[in-house]
């Protein structure tokens, strides 16, 4: 095997680790920053409003981006950004610093997402993005232990941060080095263009194009509305133990790693869209488990199957873009996807919470199952969708 074929899945690989590890470190290390600045709890809002802000932005221009520059540089610019982004965090001396640089590290965020997907989709498939999307649950688990390191040691949560953005820094340097070796997003021959000459406005006038923002937008609004939402329920709502509650929520999130390497080891005997079909089939049953206020093991279940259920569909869906759009539309495509599964993961969440505040926290449940149901409904319009 030659050595590009080894080097770049790693540095992927690692890539995705990384856009892990600050999702991690920002909910263990908050309390720890808003003492530092003397802020209230809510304060951390403004942090992720800058964050999706630039995350979005850039995560939807990256296919004009990649039109324009060639895909390892804008890797090794792009984990330049988040690196120095990060460090920026771990030296910042006022609280509006880090709200700036939180827009400068989702910009980067978003740029270094939708460029790996936009390849490991014309590259590779459902193997390799499943496996890449299970490397930032590692991330976003090793992020919570850094910062308790820090803490434990006797050392600020800025350490923490410091670690992460050398550790950033040096991914950057690995794209640097190997930005030749990076090939084109669209190969040679497929469709006689190159992706990303295609503009955004035309590509959004594709039926596939649309649907597949669509399906993201809901995907990412059921997975961290159960994420976000799922301990209030537990603890408020139905009063069982905060420890008891936060072990199914880390059980919730371990599923997202343990579907996605098992899906990545069994991708060549699955078809996506069956795959894809179960899944959100099974992520509709546990969502009616969770809403069923009965016994504790019922829900848990029903987390558990929610986890496992909703772990492949990310990736799986990406590995399909290719087969929706035509070649030349594939960058502009995925970068949409992204960029509406960062709105989705934003406004979904925030709208089941409004609800909730009014007509209680039981109404989470059939939320949640009313969301699942819907992209079941939307992936069967989608599976149908061909590249013209």
């Amino acid at each position: 095997m030659s050595r590009p074929r080894i080097l770049l899945p790693s540095l992927a690989s690692l890539a995705f680790v990384s856009l892990g590890l600050p999702d991690g470190v920002l909910g263990t290390a908050w309390p720890s920053m808003r003492a530092s600045f003397g802020l209230p709890l809510d304060a951390q809002g403004a942090i992720l409003v800058a964050f999706t802000i630039g995350y979005v932005t850039a995560s939807f221009g990256t296919g004009t981006l990649l039109a324009r520059v060639r895909l390892g540089r804008l890797l090794a610019a792009s984990g330049l950004a988040t690196g120095l982004a990060l460090l920026g965090y771990a030296a910042s001396p006022a609280f509006w610093m880090l709200v700036a640089l939180a827009l400068l590290l989702g910009a980067g965020g978003g740029v270094i997402d939708a460029s790996i997907n936009t390849w490991a989709s014309t590259h590779h498939g459902l193997r390799t993005l499943n496996w890449l999307h299970a490397c930032w649950g590692v991330g976003a688990a090793l992020g919570p232990a850094i910062v308790v390191l820090a803490l434990e040691s006797g050392r600020s949560w800025r350490v923490a941060y410091a670690a992460v953005g050398v550790a950033q820094l040096a991914l950057a340097g690995g794209f640097a080095l190997t930005s030749r070796a990076w090939p084109p997003v669209t190969p040679p021959g497929e469709g006689g263009v190159s992706a990303g000459l295609t503009g955004t406005r035309a590509t959004l006038r594709l039926h596939g194009a649309r649907l597949g923002g669509l399906a993201y937008f809901l995907y990412t609004g059921i997975e961290v509305g159960f994420g976000v939402w799922a301990f209030t329920l537990f603890t408020e709502g139905r009063a069982i133990a905060p420890a008891t509650a936060g072990f199914w929520l880390s059980v919730y999130w371990g599923g997202f790693t343990v579907g996605r390497l098992l899906t990545s080891a069994l991708a060549r005997s699955v078809a996506p869209a069956g795959l894809v079909r179960g899944c959100l089939a099974g992520a509709a049953i546990g969502s009616a488990l969770v809403w069923v206020d009965g016994h504790d093991a019922v829900a848990f279940a029903g987390l558990t199957l929610v986890g496992l259920s909703l772990a492949p569909v990310f990736p799986t869906l990406m590995a399909t873009t290719p087969r929706r759009v035509p070649p030349a539309h594939v960058a502009n495509t995925v970068a949409l996807q992204v960029a509406a599964a960062a709105v989705g993961a934003a406004v979904l969440p925030a709208s089941l919470g409004v609800v909730a505040q009014r007509l209680g926290l039981e109404t989470l449940g059939p939320q949640l199952l009313i969301l699942s149901i819907a992209a079941l409904a939307l992936h069967e319009v989608l599976a149908r969708s061909h590249a013209p």
